[in-house]
């Protein structure tokens, strides 16, 4: 896999254009941190299939947010929650903190009644 730097890309915007014509992958930096990343795709794959894959999987390694995969993947939101739940993959995530912080408001809501 190559990488280049924003500046480099820059510099020669044809680099980035060849090495993903090759075959590579390209990881794009910005001050030494990934800023973007270019996938050759092959004959016979489908765009969109490689778009949804890629951010269903993003997602699901809580990378990046399900408003941003739905964007990435070219569909509504309300289609990637869907999917999500086709693919049993949780959308709300909470951390053991905010789910004990949850249960205890709920417990307050109950002895309220």
């Amino acid at each position: 896999m190559q990488t280049h730097t924003i500046d480099e890309i820059t510099q020669v915007p044809a680099q980035l254009e060849r090495d993903t014509a090759r075959g590579e992958p390209v990881i794009v930096t910005r001050a030494g941190e990934p800023l973007y990343m270019t996938v050759p795709l092959g004959k016979g794959l489908d765009p969109k299939a490689v778009r949804l894959e890629l951010a269903v999987n993003l997602f699901d390694r809580e990378q990046i947010s399900l408003g941003l995969a739905a964007r990435i993947a070219g569909i509504p939101l309300s289609e990637m929650l869907d999917l999500c739940a086709q693919r049993k993959i949780a959308v709300v995530r909470y951390s053991a903190e905010e789910l004990d912080t949850e249960l205890q408001y709920a417990d307050g809501l109950a002895l309220r009644r």
